[in-house]
């Protein structure tokens, strides 16, 4: 059985050989701990670390359904430590000047009112040329026979917003300003689906992704009623098409608490959830007991917990074996690995985890 059929066989409740073995990668401090825990040096990024760990491969097309072009990165001024710089988002920003992971203290966002919106979405002109690669035709014919599963990414309606306007403007707006709200995000919807049609209709895809990034630890960061009014049905719109071309395995990665969201996401038709962090509250045996087989479901593994210790890696493991072993799950920590956890817990973790479900 190939990685094609075990991803399908798996998100289709099937039989498989083993579970598809996948990792979501690692925070940039992680590598340099690691490093001095015996990580061979040259594994310092996500792909060189794929392929030495061993993870099976997959695919997302490489066609943009965001900025279009993106704004110049800029210093604008520089001390000891900090930088202030104009990011590829166009938001002016504070970070650490030595690189380490850090959220930047935003200073100004490039969408404060409806004159900048209609400067902004210059930005997202879906007929711009560079939102296909020019080697398109090239990419056609080394996926037409592939033998591992082909993503295509959707985007975003609340989450790249909320990165152009600040949380702040956004959930203001919400209620100043809700026609202009619905023209934003009627304007990605259909960048989304513009983009999108020529893939749709010339790739045969296995899975499609988008990215909302929208709760906080304790819940959504706007109220249920406002997701449902605003972005379920264009929701429903996107997956609406991708299920005419036959994807129906469909992810929106959002972290934090999206209990609350689960429902609104399989409205809009969104069946699996990624990264599902547990210690923000959000649980894939608790999901699967809710939702039964009307979930997939993407991550899971408590990323503390590797943290703690070898017993509780095997409890971690055990913990979440019978909703593997049912189907419509893959698991993999629940977010980046940060470097709490020690590079011989992580090998621990990918040994028990392989001789479980990936073996």
């Amino acid at each position: 059985m190939n990685a094609r059929e075990r991803w399908y066989n798996t998100y289709h409740y099937k039989s498989v050989d083993r579970v598809p073995d996948y990792e979501f990668g690692y925070w940039d401090e992680t590598y340099d701990v690691w490093h001095k825990q015996g990580l061979p040096e040259y594994i310092d990024d996500e792909a060189k670390a794929n392929e030495f760990f061993g993870f099976d491969y997959k695919e997302e097309a490489p066609i943009n359904v965001d900025l279009c072009p993106h704004f110049e990165y800029t210093v604008l001024e520089e001390t000891e430590t900090h930088l202030i710089i104009r990011d590829v988002d166009g938001v002016r920003c504070e970070v650490k000047k030595d690189g380490t992971s850090s959220i930047p203290h935003f200073l100004e966002f490039p969408i404060k009112s409806r004159q900048d919106w209609n400067e902004f979405k210059k930005r997202l002109d879906p007929s711009s040329p560079a939102r296909y690669p020019s080697n398109w035709e090239e990419l056609k014919q080394k996926w037409a026979n592939r033998d591992y599963p082909l993503g295509i990414h959707f985007g975003s309606l609340f989450g790249r917003l909320r990165d152009w306007m600040g949380l702040e403007n956004i959930a203001v707006m919400m209620y100043d300003d809700p026609v202009l709200i619905e023209d934003m995000m009627e304007h990605l919807t259909e960048l989304s689906l513009s983009v999108m049609e020529k893939a749709l209709n010339e790739v045969q895809f296995d899975f499609a992704s988008g990215w909302e990034d929208m709760a906080y630890n304790h819940g959504p960061m706007i109220s249920p009623a406002m997701i449902k009014k605003y972005m379920v049905p264009r929701y429903k719109r996107i997956t609406d098409v991708l299920h005419k071309h036959g994807i129906d395995v469909i992810y929106v990665d959002c972290d934090g608490d999206i209990n609350e969201m689960v429902p609104l996401f399989l409205e809009g038709g969104i069946n699996c959830m990624f990264p599902i962090e547990v210690n923000s509250g959000t649980d894939p045996v608790e999901l699967r007991r809710r939702y039964g087989k009307d979930i997939l479901l993407l991550g899971g593994v408590n990323k503390i917990e590797l943290g703690k210790g070898k017993r509780e890696i095997e409890n971690e493991i055990k913990r979440i074996a019978p909703v593997v072993e049912e189907g419509g799950y893959i698991p993999h920590v629940d977010h980046r690995c940060p470097p709490t956890v020690s590079y011989e817990n992580y090998l621990y973790y990918l040994e028990l985890k392989r001789k479980a479900f990936c073996s």
